[in-house]
């Protein structure tokens, strides 16, 4: 089942849902999920959705640069929003919320690269920076 505290502080009467972060995309993303399954199938459900949807924003790309196709920006863009409903979903089931997943990514992205990005830095991580 999806977290039951995060499912339950969802507010299914408030639609549209104004999106203002992380948190807040999660709780509307998960309105769509499917309640049934518990945590290890929510996970293997995103993971594997994650990367189907990963791998139709790659394909678009191939297409553009190795087929002759136009960049369509609209459809990479809605399969990134795919990707991120695919997100929501695995970070619920871990326990996470979005926000804080978030929040930790800036956190390592900044003690890695305090003064903005460096090749040195990315090549000569410290060690169990993953």
């Amino acid at each position: 089942m999806l977290n039951e505290n995060f499912y339950q502080s969802i507010d299914h009467t408030a639609h549209p849902f104004v999106i203002v972060n992380g948190s807040e995309y999660q709780k509307a993303a998960l309105i769509t999920a499917n309640h049934d399954l518990r945590p290890c199938e929510q996970l293997i459900n995103g993971a594997l959705g994650l990367c189907g949807e990963s791998g139709e924003c790659a394909d678009l790309v191939k297409k553009c640069f190795m087929q002759g196709h136009q960049l369509d920006a609209d459809h990479i863009a809605k399969e990134l929003g795919d990707c991120m409903w695919y997100i929501a979903l695995i970070a619920d089931a871990i326990g996470y919320d979005l926000s804080e997943i978030m929040q930790m990514n800036i956190d390592k992205l900044r003690a890695r690269y305090p003064e903005g990005f460096a090749v040195d830095r990315s090549v000569n991580r410290k060690k169990g920076d993953i």
